[in-house]
């Protein structure tokens, strides 16, 4: 066999993985462009879920009619378009998930395909456990600490002071919020995105476990610099409030606490291989060579 022939079959395989490639994104964006399509539909729907938690706030502060403002034209179209690309994404995820997992699927062993199929599956569970946990709990903490630096409307004041609404206030100005929609929005997607991704802290630690980038008791010997590195991080994704910063922090502490034992049972499943091998024989452990603590310096005879 010539040179070039040998150099065509070579570059056979990777030109039909090219194809394959170009297939799948094709897939991908053809559903994601079908799902921003149907999001947009909904757009007026998704977009009053979105902004629930600020219209509750405003409505318990005491305004009767929440309205929100949008000073561009063409403001609100595009804000609907942001929507669409978002609910597009959430939507198409399963079949981008499937055609990720086709093209990755075939060059990964039996066990490799096991091990790695329920971390496709977790990860969009968790982004939505995030996403609802902002929703629901946090974004609400958030406008009540925004909204309540604001005088309440005039009659709004008047009804708590037990006097008639109809009179105006004498004197003063009347600080309302009158809120635009993409900023209120825009407040609300950093939120549900930022904690759907605090929510991928399992994933992110296990897989490193199984690739043996983390061991658990690295992360235990390092759990101090994750409390600071937590408490960094809660105090820039959430607003100046320490009610919500506790929040965050314990929720996410809890997730590395919980890492900490997934990436101990996939070491656990690790020694039990080695074991069955032939690797290591009982009780010992792959993992042995790494201590709870820090190496123990010996102190210097006085």
């Amino acid at each position: 066999m010539s040179a070039t022939d040998e150099i065509e079959d070579s570059s056979a395989p990777l030109i039909e993985h090219l194809a394959e490639l170009r297939t799948r994104l094709m897939r991908c964006a053809l559903a994601f462009f079908i799902a921003m399509i149907v999001a947009f539909s909904f757009g007026g729907i998704i977009l009053d879920f979105l902004l629930m938690p600020i219209e509750k706030t405003m409505r318990s502060l005491g305004n009767p009619n929440p309205v929100m403002q949008y000073t561009a034209p063409q403001e609100y179209f595009f804000t609907l378009i942001r929507i669409s690309m978002v609910g597009g994404l959430m939507l198409s995820f399963p079949v981008l998930a499937h055609q990720m997992w086709r093209f990755v699927a075939p060059g990964l062993y039996r066990n490799e395909k096991s091990a790695f199929l329920p971390f496709i599956i977790a990860s969009p569970v968790l982004f939505l456990l995030g996403a609802a946990f902002a929703h629901y709990v946090v974004i609400p903490l958030a406008m009540a600490f925004f909204l309540g630096f604001a005088d309440l409307p005039s009659f709004v004041s008047a009804m708590l002071a037990g006097e008639d609404p109809s009179l105006a206030r004498e004197g003063g100005i009347d600080i309302v919020f009158n809120g635009k929609v993409n900023e209120s929005l825009d407040i609300t997607l950093k939120m549900i995105v930022a904690f759907g991704l605090c929510f991928q802290l399992p994933v992110l630690l296990t897989l490193m476990g199984k690739a043996g980038l983390a061991s658990s008791r690295g992360l235990r010997r390092t759990r101090k610099y994750a409390v600071v590195g937590i408490l960094v991080v809660a105090a820039l994704v959430t607003p100046p409030d320490v009610t919500t910063q506790l929040i965050l922090f314990v929720v996410v502490f809890g997730l590395y606490e919980i890492s900490i034992h997934l990436v101990a049972y996939v070491e656990r499943g690790k020694d039990k291989r080695a074991r069955e091998e032939g690797v290591i024989g009982e009780g010992e452990s792959l993992f042995d060579d790494y201590d709870d603590d820090e190496e123990l310096q010996e102190e210097p005879e006085p």
